[in-house]
């Protein structure tokens, strides 16, 4: 049987064909081959990380620093209710809510001087402010009123405290 001649066009053809299926064959077998390592390092390395993050967690703590108590020691007032003057702003803006804490600390013995409004009335909670020398006082009175602000005297000068020794700040809270 006689088969026809090929140019030599048809015969680089087929060459051509073999060596692009072989390359792409390669190629996906390469990548199937990293797809098949990856997984392989990748379960130990996971399990690894998973262990060290459990021996981590349940790990004793470690000791840590004492902790220093956020509390001030403020001593014994030396003045007795009776003796402690009081000034009380109404730092809130509801109508009476002065005039109504003085009643309230005049019922505790406090002596009220003064009452009035604050320069501003926003304030959210009730703060106790002290001058200079009578912390504990002002601390007495925030645990007789339930109220946690205590501060030195802040916008207040202390001549305009009608002799007060402490000014109480009535805000919303």
């Amino acid at each position: 049987m006689d088969a026809p001649l090929l140019s030599e066009h048809e015969l680089i053809r087929p060459w051509r064909r073999a060596t692009l299926v072989a390359s792409l064959v390669a190629a996906v077998e390469l990548v199937l081959l990293v797809l098949i390592a990856a997984l392989l390092i990748a379960k130990p390395l996971a399990r690894s990380v998973q262990v060290h993050a459990e021996n981590r967690a349940f790990a004793p703590a470690a000791k840590a620093a004492p902790v220093l108590p956020k509390t001030v020691a403020v001593g014994l007032p030396h003045l007795a209710r009776q003796e402690t003057g009081v000034f009380v702003l109404n730092g809130n803006g509801h109508a009476g809510a002065a005039a109504g804490a003085a009643r309230r600390m005049s019922g505790l013995g406090y002596v009220v001087r003064h009452t009035g409004n604050a320069s501003r009335q926003n304030y959210a909670a009730t703060v106790v402010m002290f001058r200079p020398g009578f912390r504990a006082e002002a601390t007495r009175l925030a645990a007789d009123l339930h109220v946690k602000a205590v501060s030195p005297l802040d916008g207040i000068a202390p001549a305009a405290l009608y002799g007060a020794h402490l000014a109480v700040i009535v805000g919303a809270g």
